[in-house]
């Protein structure tokens, strides 16, 4: 949030907006979806969530009719793959659920109780969004069980990839993209699919014609990053579908791209910048340090972030990083005094890459979580260092496991909302 959250209790909280009292008021049913039902008081909420969002990105939101729809079939989507979570034995139980409450209160600087009041204020009941957090766990297992663990990547993919690879330039383009995503049904009728050719047409002329990207996503797109501006975000052309990576090679920063068409459905791109990204072998490393406080039973987080930090006041003051490693390290590098062998991008869980990436060499971090617990790291240094052909070949088999997970997760939602059995009833006022 721009205000006083965190960006992650924004996606949260608007993309996936709180449902707070939905079993109290009962209004009258919008949806039916298999064999539950979406209230009008879902929706509202919903619509509520999405509104706050667009809000505090500086975004127009589209007509509440608009907004009304794109928010229903977001709620079908969840209810569809939430009840599959819930029929291949998917939980989240209460001790996990308080954990998850707690690092994210954390992660704001927040008590769990100032925590609770921020969100209050913001109009969000604390056990609505309790319940909206448990969703969002579920929806992020039930892709993993039934979409991440099924990818399987041969070794002659991997061959080919390298050899494309190879190929290029030296200096391979990275791509700040935006998107819409028009989803065409399984088995889609010729009536359907022209319905879904002209929603793309109309997404396209609009930006095209200089209307706030942004603005189009939220009114027209079905992709879940739709109330985030459609944003991709930065990505290399290996990391992209080749659909998308051919057309954005053609494009200079502003322009909006044709409409393509995907397995998933139809597409509208926006090129919002490209900068050069160095290919070939060399990559850069980096030597760092760490002293990791485990969290759990015995450990909670509070205080492995209050011994971290009083730790860390120390190493400003001059005490000896190695010393001090080996005396409080919970990790097996303590008795190297905290050190790792020089490590690449990659290497590590994401929150660990993103706070060493951060700091210059001698620096110390703040107390950074992951999901093994709380660290403190320092940079030795950084280097350029060819990558060996091992590494590459590990490093290509994640871009290409990266870019089959996409495109078979929204396969996977189109089938998914196919089969669901969904009555909508949202005009039957």
């Amino acid at each position: 949030m721009q205000s006083k959250l965190f960006v992650l209790l924004a996606m949260l909280i608007a993309a996936w907006p709180a449902q707070g009292q939905r079993a109290v008021l009962v209004d009258r049913v919008v949806a039916v979806v298999n064999r539950e039902i979406i209230t009008a008081t879902e929706l509202d909420e919903a619509v509520a969530g999405a509104q706050r969002q667009l809000r505090r990105q500086g975004t127009q939101a589209p007509d509440r009719a608009v907004l009304e729809r794109q928010m229903l079939e977001r709620l079908i989507l969840d209810k569809a793959q939430l009840q599959r979570a819930r029929d291949i034995g998917i939980r989240v139980d209460e001790v996990q659920l308080d954990r998850a409450v707690q690092r994210i209160a954390e992660d704001n600087r927040m008590t769990l109780a100032d925590f609770r009041r921020a969100l209050e204020t913001d109009g969000i009941p604390f056990e609505a969004f309790r319940d909206d957090l448990r969703d969002q766990i579920m929806l992020a297992r039930v892709r993993e069980r039934e979409v991440d663990d099924k990818i399987q990547v041969s070794d002659t993919e991997v061959d080919l990839f390298l050899e494309e690879v190879g190929k290029a330039a030296a200096t391979r383009d990275e791509y700040n993209v935006a998107h819409v995503l028009v989803r065409v049904p399984d088995q889609a009728s010729p009536e359907q699919i022209q319905a879904a050719r002209a929603k793309a047409d109309k997404a396209r002329a609009e930006a095209a014609s200089g209307a706030d990207f942004a603005r189009v996503a939220a009114s027209l797109s079905d992709a879940p990053d739709a109330f985030q501006g459609g944003l991709l975000g930065w990505r290399s052309g290996e990391r992209l579908p080749e659909l998308f990576s051919a057309m954005l090679a053609r494009m200079k920063p502003g322009e909006v791209s044709e409409v393509l068409r995907s397995s998933a459905g139809f597409h509208v791109l926006k090129l919002i910048d490209r900068r050069g990204a160095i290919g070939g072998v060399a990559v850069n490393q980096t030597r760092l340090r760490h002293i990791l406080i485990r969290t759990g039973e015995a450990v909670s987080e509070t205080e492995a972030r209050r011994r971290l930090e009083l730790l860390r006041e120390r190493l400003v003051s001059g005490a000896d990083f190695a010393e001090l490693a080996r005396a409080n390290s919970d990790d097996a590098s303590a008795a190297r005094g905290g050190e790792l062998d020089w490590v690449y991008p990659g290497d590590t869980v994401p929150e660990f890459e993103r706070a060493y990436q951060e700091l210059k060499p001698g620096e110390i971090s703040q107390p950074v979580r992951t999901p093994f617990g709380y660290h403190l790291i320092q940079v030795l240094e950084r280097r350029s260092a060819d990558m060996s052909p091992e590494r590459r070949r590990l490093q290509a088999r994640q871009v290409l496991r990266e870019r089959k997970s996409d495109e078979a997760f929204q396969q996977w939602l189109r089938q998914l909302r196919d089969q669901a059995y969904v009555d909508l009833r949202l005009d039957e006022r």
